[in-house]
């Protein structure tokens, strides 16, 4: 399928999502949005498809939402049309992986993109900021509640307030991104990534990654408890017997999703 806004590589299991509106700096739309949705819905429901990486250009990841098409919406517009929720939330409910590899700019809905990722791969140009305020607004995709969860709240009062950016080596201090690389290396190093991932049984890396969510919406008795029982139900799928066989016998396994 051919996209306007997109551009999608397939390299294997992974599937590569570069963001391609290059005259507005990655700018995201209602458009993109949509065509985001309907690449990851094709890959879910494509088994041979195992993990996702989200970029942008060398020069932007995303430099926010797209201003000129959400200055002339009313109250009632956003509203009835249940923007943002309709279609930017597909990436929080994606099973299978999602890295975001962020050069450049990470803005507004472009840093509420990559954080509703499983988590960021930056380069060393990357910078990352909420300027909504700057706009009369505030963030309105998860900015004022995903951000104070990666950095804590004195330093995403700053950055939502102020309209601060934060650059690569200070998000790797507070945890925003999970490590930084030069830039060259970002799409090597976050296709490697994914691969490695895509290699691994898909219903343990499933699991794993609702395990981990859940701790940040669950008590801990109740999330220790969720995984508990989600370790347990692995031992139903040949996955875990080939696993642990292959270990055994020090070879590499050969993983099935079965």
């Amino acid at each position: 399928m051919a996209y306007e806004n997109l551009i999608v590589e397939a390299h294997g299991a992974v599937r590569l999502i570069r963001l391609n509106r290059p005259d507005a700096l990655n700018a995201l739309n209602g458009a993109l949005m949509d065509e985001m949705t309907a690449v990851l819905d094709a890959g879910e429901a494509d088994e041979a498809v195992r993990c996702f990486v989200i970029t942008g250009s060398e020069r932007a990841f995303a430099a926010g939402a797209d201003i000129k098409e959400m200055a002339p919406k009313s109250y009632a517009d956003v509203f009835r049309e249940d923007f943002i929720t309709r279609n930017w939330e597909r990436v929080t409910r994606c099973r299978k992986p999602v890295i975001a590899a962020v050069a450049g700019y990470a803005l507004g809905g472009g840093c509420e993109l990559a954080m509703m990722c499983d988590f960021i791969i930056a380069a060393d140009n990357a910078r990352f900021g909420q300027p909504e305020i700057n706009l009369g607004v505030t963030p309105g995709a998860g900015g004022t509640q995903r951000l104070p969860r990666f950095v804590g709240k004195s330093k995403a009062m700053d950055m939502v307030l102020t309209a601060r950016m934060m650059d690569a080596a200070e998000a790797e201090r507070c945890a925003l991104v999970s490590r930084v690389v030069p830039l060259a290396e970002l799409i090597p190093t976050a296709l490697e990534t994914a691969q490695k991932i895509a290699a691994l049984s898909p219903l343990a890396v499933m699991m794993a990654k609702e395990m981990v969510n859940a701790a940040f919406e669950t008590p801990l008795t109740e999330g220790v408890k969720l995984e508990r029982r989600l370790f347990h139900s692995l031992f139903a799928f040949e996955d875990q017997k080939e696993g642990m066989a292959a270990f055994a016998e020090k070879r590499p396994a050969k993983f099935t999703g079965r």
